[in-house]
């Protein structure tokens, strides 16, 4: 059966704080900013909601040196956090809250998921840290790799310069992740819609502007992405799917369609040679769907291809 879930990806500029505003102002200044940019999605009802990397710190180039953006973190504590788990209460929605913290005289870079009753249902620590981070801001790298399990399905974290290395990605590849939720200052071109066709998952990308955040299909295709007028994007995609090929398909596929009509979705993105299936009855699930015409998963298939291919160079030798 549908397994809606609407996602907005709610993003900013940092905020050009000069050195002249006293701590206590900026993080004051924060809140205010970040309560008026989640704003502009509630009304469409999010179930969850993605800040970017680093969410409320103040802009490196105008609030002061590393010891004042340090002081700032020190001062802020988790006055933020606490602020954006009370919109998540009041709003029934999870926030992903991406942001540098101290804890144990540990410092982090790390994305939080505030739940609907707003406490801290999850979390992730950035494993691939840019190496200035470390040397230089003194950041700790994290060698944990957690999947939450939110109450819509479950979930991978990615932290900007995470995107860049396999093996992460493949630690989640066999984790029945669902959505990939990706805060960050760079863009990652390629790989976001990479990293969403490798994981059969969807992603939320929120990006610092000017690049664009976006929604990302299994298929690796963006089906929603913020303008230059709208920096935010919210999407609702359906988790009860799955990918199959189109070899040995086209005809049970034609069947699913005509007797289901719109109980069931089929997509092709062109290109690819593979289709999104997702089930649209709420008395209709993708399990009975793929059991009932025969759908091999897109795994499947190419597993048994490989293990074709074995078979066939062992008979050969």
């Amino acid at each position: 059966m549908a397994r809606n879930v609407t996602v907005s990806c709610v993003t900013a500029p940092a905020l050009p704080l000069g050195s002249e505003v006293s701590i206590e102002s900026a993080i004051d200044a924060e809140i205010a900013h970040w309560t008026m940019r989640i704003d502009t999605v509630l009304a469409e009802d999010p179930d969850l909601i993605v800040l970017p990397e680093a969410a409320d710190r103040p802009s490196v180039d105008t609030f002061g040196g590393l010891d004042r953006q340090l002081e700032y973190l020190e001062q802020r504590g988790t006055r933020v956090r606490g602020h954006l788990a009370q919109i998540a209460r009041d709003n029934r929605c999870i926030i992903a809250y991406s942001a540098l913290r101290r804890d144990d005289d540990l410092a982090r870079n790390r994305t939080e998921y505030l739940g609907r009753d707003g406490e801290v249902v999850g979390a992730y620590d950035k494993n691939h840290l840019v190496i200035e981070e470390h040397d230089q801001t003194g950041l700790e790298y994290s060698d944990e790799v957690n999947v939450v399990d939110l109450d819509f399905g479950r979930v991978a974290t990615a932290i900007c310069f995470d995107l860049n290395f396999d093996e992460l990605r493949l630690q989640y590849r066999a984790r029945g992740v669902e959505l990939v939720v990706f805060s960050s200052e760079y863009h990652g071109g390629l790989m976001q819609n990479y990293w969403a066709y490798s994981l059969r998952s969807y992603l939320a990308a929120s990006i610092r502007p000017p690049a664009p955040s976006a929604i990302i299909s299994p298929l690796g295709e963006t089906i929603g992405e913020s303008t230059n007028y709208f920096p935010q994007v919210t999407q609702r995609i359906n988790l009860d799917y799955a990918l199959a090929h189109l070899d040995g398909h086209w005809d049970k596929l034609a069947a699913m369609k005509a007797k289901y009509r719109d109980g069931v979705n089929i997509h092709d993105p062109g290109r690819l040679g593979s289709v999104l299936i997702t089930a649209e009855s709420p008395d209709l699930g993708i399990d009975q769907l793929l059991q009932e015409f025969e759908i091999e998963p897109l795994d499947n298939y190419l597993d048994r291809t490989r293990r074709h291919r074995l078979d066939t160079i062992g008979a050969s030798e």
